[in-house]
């Protein structure tokens, strides 16, 4: 079979302000451990409203209404300079906080997320109105109950849900003792669940087919489904396949913390160029407990709570059709148990060495695209401006092979590198946000190639502190659909073929 090819790909935004004071990580841990804390009283305060977050460059290039070129026109920070934007984009949305509520209940098969009768009522006429949603999804938006009902659910242990100051619903435990089916855990799944069901319709709408041409879900984000017995044996892929109408698929989940979207779609350009499936879907969903991570830092610097959104993607994976960009799975860069840690390794590792086995040198790449956080957020917390960083590395690594000219540095950097702009929702900014500029940057002659690069620590787990990546190339189609060797003889040439390979060794017997 010929490569695989990345049909269309999406991006999606839930911005989610009392789930950040509520359920993100960071703010958990402080109302455990100090309730009476100033930083706890001082969140709401800091929270932004939504029109902020539609406003803010970085989103709007995340769901695709400006380019990533865009990101360099306005000078650093970027949260203090609002721009004009708008909740649509070419490929995805900022949903507000109230229809996410919703999503999170219409993604609940077992009747565990319920919402008070004012805010069904409320919310109802928008998610009807909404064009994306699957009537899959709308019929499981069920009416509301009292709220004298949730918060008696929530005495016994269940989450609450809030808009503002008010509890509009909540979310009940699915065991009595498993820690595991927690009313907490059940919340996280189902957030990260109903981002990725957002995440895959628009995807579906971007690589323009149909929902029944899906023949396989890949799932990769942090989070992980399970009970006592199975604490990770999922299935969110095949859940999530259900609520967006996927009728024809099956799927499994794929963990690798920060570097799991390049591993996946690994997986799945593999999966198709071996003719397993047409077309497969990868999909992750957000994660609560990233949400305000950084947030003690922010409030510190005086800037606002930026961590205030779940995001998602997905991409499309199918078969070659000749027109849209192949997925070079023959070119790929590990980090292997023998490769260390040291910056300088990591990089030769899943940059240089995949390159050179073809004969390529860094400069033959037109765009790299690593960990494209955002600088607005880890700047403040200390981490720096980590695409910049990778970039620099990898001119320095061109600089040491004489691949680049010393004084050309920053040159590389600038034309092959990009600004951040994804959340950081851990597995979301690892390569995969350039993936929809790639296919129209590829499609329109902007660029030739792109390299994917998926970074991650894996010591969280506990389990190693090795070091994890992965990268692929992505390039323009040649219109080769297939490949002679891909293609095969069928029965009569096989015979043809044999039949003259005999007479011709007859022909040798005879003549001695």
């Amino acid at each position: 079979m010929g490569y695989a090819v990345l049909k269309g790909a999406s991006y999606i935004l839930a911005h989610t302000p009392d789930m950040v004071l509520y359920n993100g990580t960071t703010q958990t841990t402080e109302r455990t451990l100090n309730p009476d804390s100033d930083y706890l009283k001082e969140v709401p305060k800091n929270l932004r409203s939504y029109d902020e977050v539609v406003n803010y460059l970085p989103n709007q290039v995340y769901i695709g209404n400006k380019h990533p070129d865009d990101l360099k026109k306005l000078e650093q920070p970027w949260y203090d300079k609002p721009i004009e934007g708008t909740r649509e984009g070419k490929f995805g949305e900022i949903m507000p906080q109230d229809e996410f509520i919703a999503m999170i209940q219409m993604c609940d098969v077992f009747d565990l997320v319920s919402l008070t009768k004012d805010f069904v009522e409320k919310v109802r006429p928008d998610i009807e109105a909404h064009p994306l949603l699957t009537d899959i999804l709308k019929a499981n938006f069920k009416d509301g109950v009292e709220l004298s009902d949730i918060e008696k659910n929530i005495e016994n242990g269940a989450e609450a849900l809030y808009s503002g100051d008010c509890i509009v619903g909540c979310v009940k435990q699915a065991h009595q003792v498993d820690v595991n089916l927690s009313a907490h855990v059940i919340l996280e799944n189902l957030v990260s669940k109903a981002s990725a069901v957002l995440s895959a319709v628009y995807a579906i709408k971007s690589a323009g087919i149909n929902p029944e041409d899906i023949e396989y879900v890949l799932e990769c984000s942090e989070e992980a489904c399970g009970d006592m017995n199975q604490r990770g044996g999922g299935n969110f892929a095949k859940s999530i396949a259900e609520k967006a109408g996927l009728i024809n698929a099956s799927g499994s989940d794929m963990r690798g913390f920060c570097a799991a979207p390049a591993h996946t779609m690994i997986a799945a350009a593999s999966m198709v160029r071996s003719g397993t499936f047409k077309n497969v879907l990868v999909v992750a969903g957000g994660s609560t407990a990233k949400l305000g991570m950084n947030g003690k830092d922010h409030l510190k610097k005086g800037l606002p709570i930026l961590e205030d959104c779940v995001a998602g993607f997905a991409a499309v994976v199918g078969k070659n059709d000749g027109v849209n960009p192949v997925i070079r799975n023959d070119i790929t860069g590990r980090h292997t148990v023998g490769t260390g840690s040291a910056p300088q390794a990591v990089t030769s590792s899943l940059v240089s060495d995949p390159l050179e086995r073809i004969g390529l040198k860094i400069t033959d790449i037109d765009k790299y695209s690593t960990e494209m956080q955002n600088p607005d957020i880890t700047k403040p917390a200390g981490a720096g401006d980590v695409p910049t960083a990778n970039f620099k590395m990898m001119a320095a690594l061109g600089v040491q092979k004489k691949q680049i000219e010393k004084a050309a540095l920053n040159d590389f950097i600038q034309n092959h590198g990009m600004e951040g702009w994804a959340p950081t929702q851990g597995h979301i900014p690892s390569g995969v946000p350039y993936l929809g500029f790639c296919r129209e940057d590829i499609l329109s002659g902007k660029i030739k190639n792109s390299m994917i690069i998926g970074k991650g620590s894996l010591f969280l787990g506990r389990m190693t502190n090795l070091f994890d990546g992965i990268s692929f190339v992505i390039e323009k189609n040649t219109g080769v659909v297939e490949d002679s060797q891909s293609q095969g003889v069928s029965e009569d040439e096989v015979r043809k073929l044999v039949g003259e390979t005999m007479k011709e060794f007859a022909k040798a017997l005879l003549e001695g």
